[in-house]
């Protein structure tokens, strides 16, 4: 493989794993851990296999065809590039005021914003609804990129040594009186569903990796190989889908059990996660940590904001002005800022309900999973990308594997919660 022509790909790999290096792992995977140890380990690991293929075929549909997965919905039929604008309608906002207030608890716990203002709980969530459109609004996105991704450099080695570290060291001592929480009750169930809608990161979010795909090919004016957009890929999925085992572990061994209860509010479970690596690798590295974690977070937030409004912007088009030549920085900005107002209004209702948001936000990304892996499956098929460039038979095999685990899940879920 050449190196001078594989720095032309690399890109869309990496802004996919600092997307996904957020709430799934640093808040869902954490909390996997610390209220249930190991038990959901086997999950996580099968979630980020059987989820694999359906994101990695946005990124073979996008190299084979020059076009975006939204393009691929359209000559699947009207009816389903429908259904996905609708669904993303349905959970855009949801999804990024989880992400927003995420954010805002990192933000907070390092700023100390809620002091300011402590009259104005939105406070800190304000700041970050206003830097992430800003970063975008300004095109400052791409300086802001850079840096994340050197700080995400900075957080995936702390997370190293501190999983090496923990294993080390060891799990902490139980306390007398512990008794594990049941996986297999109602919570229990519906906290697994949650846990795998973001694992590693929505499926719907497929999506957005086939726009980073396109953007980077005109921005280089290089096309890469198959091999190549799969490699950029396939490094940056694992390494999230590595880190979630990595938090995982930190949970199990370093609060499950021990009588510790992770807070409720975002700046006190941020304050929380922090604490998980300086109690292993010493107080010294609080703000390196602290300004990692916020910044990862931050760059999930405005990377969210840009997926969300790059969807709309396409899919508008695609819908409403698909003859007609229309400004689509135009249609950006106003998806951007509808997405924005919406956001900030969930964000709103659910202060002071972190936890909820966070579930409800997870647990909507799942129920439309299935929806998503099917679209995706169809358009690898030789009809749509050629007979070279349609995946191997294995990889068709997980896809069944994954579309049938992902159904079923959803279905369980809606007995669970409407049914039963």
């Amino acid at each position: 493989m050449n190196w001078s022509k594989l720095k032309k790909t690399l890109g869309p790999g990496i802004l996919f794993a600092s997307t996904a290096i957020g709430v799934s792992h640093l808040v869902q995977s954490t909390r996997a851990g610390a209220n249930y140890g190991f038990a959901l380990l086997g999950i996580i690991i099968i979630t980020n296999i059987l989820k694999f293929p359906f994101f990695e075929y946005a990124v073979r549909y996008a190299n084979a065809t020059g076009e975006t997965l939204i393009d691929g919905y359209k000559k699947l039929g009207k009816p389903v590039i429908w259904i996905y604008f609708l669904v993303t309608i349905a959970s855009m906002f949801f999804v990024t005021a989880a992400v927003s207030i995420v954010t805002a608890g990192f933000m907070d716990n390092l700023f100390g914003l809620s002091s300011i203002y402590p009259s104005f709980k939105l406070f800190p969530v304000v700041i970050v609804f206003i830097v992430s459109t800003g970063a975008l609004l300004t095109g400052k996105f791409s300086v802001l990129d850079s840096l994340i991704k050197l700080i995400g450099i900075i957080l995936f080695i702390s997370t190293l040594i501190v999983f090496i570290l923990t294993l080390i060291n060891g799990p902490s001592e139980h306390e007398s009186s512990f008794s594990p929480l049941d996986i297999f009750d109602d919570v229990g169930i519906l906290f697994i569903i949650a846990l795998m809608g973001w694992m590693p990161t929505a499926l719907d979010m497929s999506c957005w990796t086939s726009l980073w795909v396109v953007e980077k090919i005109k921005s280089t004016n290089y096309h890469p190989t198959l091999k190549e957009n799969l490699f950029d890929f396939n490094l940056g999925y694992w390494i999230a889908a590595f880190l979630s085992i990595c938090f995982v572990t930190m949970g199990a061994f370093l609060v499950f059990g021990t009588g510790t209860v992770l807070p409720k509010s975002s700046a006190g479970f941020a304050s929380s996660v922090i604490e998980l690596y300086t109690s292993t690798i010493g107080n010294w590295s609080y703000l390196i940590i602290a300004i990692a974690a916020f910044s990862i977070m931050l760059g999930t937030s405005i990377g969210v904001f840009d997926g969300y409004s790059r969807v709309l912007q396409h899919s508008s088009k695609i819908l409403f002005f698909p003859e007609e030549k229309t400004n689509s920085k135009r249609i950006y900005i106003i998806s951007l800022i509808i997405l924005a107002l919406g956001s900030f209004s969930i964000t709103a209702f659910f202060m002071g309900e972190f936890k909820n948001l966070i579930d409800l936000a997870t647990t909507i990304s799942f129920l439309i999973a299935p929806l998503v892996a099917i679209a995706n499956f169809k358009l690898v098929g030789k009809k749509y990308i050629g007979e070279v460039a349609t995946p191997k038979v294995h990889m068709k095999l997980i896809s069944y594997l994954g579309i049938s685990f992902l159904t079923g899940f959803a279905l369980f879920y809606i007995y669970i919660k409407f049914l039963k």
